[in-house]
């Protein structure tokens, strides 16, 4: 497919772009990771690891016990709430409050435990839909949802340099994947295979996909509460099993909020933690959306 600046160049009408199902995003370029681009190691790398991944979760239904199961269920709520939605995204990414810097490195490191990088790389891959959009589903919902991952141009543009200056984050990122490797050997000693396809594999998998449809998913197919430049979604299955990262519209509105289900019917588990961290006085400086930003921000509004 043409570049979206060749075909505007030549006066191609919109309505010949390829149309996501469903939905009113349009796509303009088609994006591959296998061509157009130079793979480096670090892509390699990260294209075994989720082969690795994925090959193991094919021995699930032959290894099933239901105290794999439910560890691995408890692995993937603390690894997805508390290590991705929490501390990754709104904590880290965000500062949209503030925590002990004991608290912060303990669920900073259950985000270890996510294998998706190390925090400084998995942070700065939060952009929105402006210059350089990872996760625009304009360059294909595939590229979207687990397409960049293999671009390590992208990743490496964006490290979050507050994060490069404390040694906690330091030490992580040197000796990230003996972190990894040997969470997954303890599994192991202690629960055998089916412990180790069900909590590092099954767990991984799920954790892995349901936040890259956050990517994909959010910014197809859902409801835009908000004026925003991006192509942003509130998608409400998404945002349960996501632990309120679906209200992405909501997000992408108001970056800064720790709140990401605006209204009391959204579901956010993520805030729900927060809120009860603020309570007991651990969670500070919590960010919320003032009335103002909010009423610019509506649809009835006028202002820009």
């Amino acid at each position: 497919m043409k570049s979206f600046e060749k075909r505007v160049s030549e006066g191609k009408p919109e309505l010949e772009y390829e149309k996501l199902v469903m939905s009113d995003v349009v796509m303009v370029e088609k994006r591959s990771m296998f061509r157009g681009g130079a793979w480096r190691s670090l892509d390699v790398k990260m294209a075994l690891w989720f082969l690795a991944i994925h090959v193991l979760t094919l021995f699930a239904p032959f290894t099933f016990t239901w105290g794999a199961f439910w560890t691995a269920f408890v692995g993937y709520v603390l690894s997805t709430m508390f290590g991705i939605s929490i501390s990754y995204h709104r904590n880290l990414a965000h500062r949209s409050f503030k925590l002990p810097k004991w608290l912060e490195y303990i669920f900073a490191y259950i985000g270890v435990q996510t294998a998706q990088g190390s925090n400084i790389l998995d942070t700065i891959t939060n952009t929105f839909d402006k210059n350089k959009d990872a996760h625009s589903p304009i360059y294909g919902l595939w590229f979207s949802h687990m397409g960049w991952l293999f671009d390590s141009a992208i990743i490496m543009e964006n490290q979050c340099e507050d994060l490069k200056s404390q040694a906690f984050y330091r030490f992580i990122k040197r000796t990230y994947v003996w972190h990894v490797l040997g969470f997954a050997a303890i599994v192991y000693a202690l629960g055998g295979f089916p412990y180790l396809v069900w909590v590092v594999g099954v767990r991984l998998a799920c954790t892995y996909h349901v936040i890259f449809m956050v990517n994909s998913v959010c910014h197809t197919w859902g409801k835009r509460s908000w004026k925003t430049t991006d192509r942003s979604k509130n998608n409400w299955w998404m945002a349960i099993l996501s632990f309120g990262e679906g209200w992405h519209n909501n997000h992408h509105a108001f970056e800064s909020s720790a709140r990401f289900g605006l209204e009391w019917w959204q579901f956010d588990f993520g805030w729900y933690v927060i809120r009860f961290l603020e309570t007991v006085g651990l969670a500070t400086n919590v960010k919320l959306p003032t009335e103002a930003h909010m009423l610019k921000k509506s649809f009835t509004s006028t202002n820009e």
